[in-house]
Parts: structure tokens; sequence; C-alpha cells
């Protein structure tokens, strides 16, 4: 598919997630196969006041292209600013967040509480467009609370803006991740507008987004909460789109792409930092697993590298061991 004039080589695409998609994250998904990858999303005011955390996250050099910054805010000369910087950096494609529901974010004005107000939809996505010369994106929800679907709105909005593509969650701000994606609703946007259109949620299998593309002539898809611990779903996903079967994950599959996310992790944070930030990527690799929650339970207390890439080698051990 195509987002401007970036072509990409497939329609996979991973969302922007808080505290998962780090750089070394991304570049297993890559590695997967994913069409685009999505940096963490960065606050537009932190970053144009040089914010440390947030230039952190638009360390993108030598990173595989290409990649999407996320930028969340809602003034529009804040936004524009934040975007320079980000292409300055690295991005590829420019993605404006009106659809994050976190309580911290809305507060503010940004993320889902945009919903409300299309026309500064518009007006902060034209402001983007004329800053940079890379296409520009913006993720979207249903609306703000049902029954008033104003993420239709927010759409059209966005299009008359500029917007390069629009990627569509099907559920209400109020929703969180609770109920189910409404994929009608994201069909629906599909035909409202000519530009590309990215359905996400709820997508937790190969065929699941076969069907959803199918349902809603969607040009892509946008992979979130089911990538964690499992970035196979990317490959899944592209095999059986192409007619093929799912390659099963082995165990020592796993644990050695577990191995090698909290090397890279730790290479690129630093020890305490990159430990800390795996506890959460371990427990879902391990999901399901005999004995999980007990090695969850270690793991947690891990403090360096070497502490816990050895309980990761006994926990892999006595797993062969119960097999024999």
């Amino acid at each position: 598919m195509n987002i401007g004039n970036i072509r990409l080589e497939n329609p996979m695409i991973t969302a922007p997630m808080a505290g998962v998609t780090s750089r070394a994250f991304r570049e297993i998904l890559k590695e997967m196969g994913a069409g685009l990858v999505t940096t963490e999303m960065v606050s537009a005011k932190a970053l144009v006041y040089e914010n440390k955390q947030s230039l952190q996250l638009l360390e993108l050099e030598g990173e595989s292209w290409p990649i999407a910054v996320q930028l969340c805010g809602h003034e529009p000369d804040v936004l524009a600013a934040a975007a320079k910087m980000a292409v300055a950096r690295g991005a590829a494609i420019i993605d404006i967040n009106c659809g994050c529901p976190a309580p911290k974010i809305v507060k503010n004005g940004d993320g889902s509480r945009l919903l409300e107000t299309p026309q500064l939809i518009e007006e902060l996505v034209s402001a983007v467009k004329g800053a940079v010369s890379v296409p520009v994106t913006m993720k979207i929800r249903r609306g703000w609370d049902a029954p008033e679907e104003t993420g239709l709105a927010a759409a059209l909005a966005g299009e008359r803006g500029g917007a390069d593509a629009i990627t569509v969650h099907g559920r209400y701000r109020a929703q969180f991740y609770s109920g189910e994606a409404d994929w009608d609703f994201i069909r629906r946007v599909k035909e409202a507008v000519s530009v590309p259109v990215i359905g996400n949620g709820d997508l937790f299998s190969g065929a699941d987004c076969v069907r959803r593309l199918a349902e809603t002539g969607c040009d892509g898809l946008m992979l979130g909460r089911g990538l964690m611990g499992n970035p196979w779903l990317v490959r899944e996903a592209l095999r059986v789109l192409d007619g093929k079967e799912p390659l099963a994950v082995s165990p020592q599959e796993r644990f050695a792409v577990a191995r090698r996310h909290l090397a890279r992790e730790v290479q690129i944070q630093g020890e305490h930092t990159g430990v800390l930030e795996m506890r959460k990527h371990l427990a879902w690799y391990i999901k399901g697993m005999p004995k999980a929650a007990l090695f969850r339970q270690q793991i947690n207390t891990g403090e360096t590298y070497t502490q816990v890439a050895d309980m990761l080698t006994a926990y892999e051990t006595y797993l062969e061991e119960q097999q024999e």
C-alpha cells in the first residue's frame, strides 16, 4: 500500500504503544516483516521544550526504514515544530494522535479529546502538512462516548486538512479497551474518505487480519496489543494473507527472541532501565507456559542482565526437562 509518496512492502503496520514499541522491539517487528513500524507516542510540547526523555524516543539513526513517529498535541504551531524535529531525526511519516484514551493525555486536550473538535483536527493536520515534506497521517477512535460517532467527522476533517492516511480504532474513548472494536464503523469511514484507511482493534491472529480486510476493504491493518509477547503475529498475518499456513513458534524460538530482545534493550537503554522495561515483555513472552506465574515472580526480582538471562535459561531448561 501507499501512504503519500511512500510505498510500503505490505499492509501490516505496528501500533504506537507507550512503554512497548521501543526501538529494540521495533527492530524485532521489522524482522518479522512489518511494512511500517511506529514509535511510542511523543508529546509535541515536550519535544519542543527538548525534554530529554522525549528526545530519546526519537533516536532513530540506523534504524530500518520506514519509521512513523506519532506525536500528540492540540496546538498547531507546536505540533508543526515538533514534526520538523522528528523529520530531522529520521521520521518517514508523521502520525497525529487523535485517539489515545489515557486520562493524563485527554486532560490536556490531546488524544481522544480532539474527537470533539473536528475543526481543530483539520487545523492540526494542515499545520503539520505545511511544515514537513513527508506524509502526515492521523489515528482516531469511533468517538468520545456512545452514541455520538464523532470519529467520522474527525476523519473527514483530517482528510480536508490533507491527511495522507487515517487509522481507525473501532472503540469509543469511554470504552478504553473493553468490549469489542466495531469494524463496521471502520468500514463506514473507509467508504466516506478517499485516502487510505488503516483498521485497528482486536487483531490477534492471521485469520483476524484476513477477515477484517475482507469485511471493510481497508487498505492496511494496525497491529497493537496482539503483538505483546507475540511479534510473530506479523509473520503469521503475512503468511495467511498470502494463502499459506502459519508457522508454529517453537519454545526454542520464543526463548531465543526473548533473550535477544533483552540483550538489545539493555544495550540501548542501559542495564538498569533495560532490565526494568523487559519485565513486562518477558511476562508476555512466556504467558500460558507451565509455571509462568512463578517465573514472572522471579524475573521481577532480577536487577542485572546476567541475573535475568540466567533465569531465562533456567526456565527454558526446566520446560525441556518436563517434556522428556
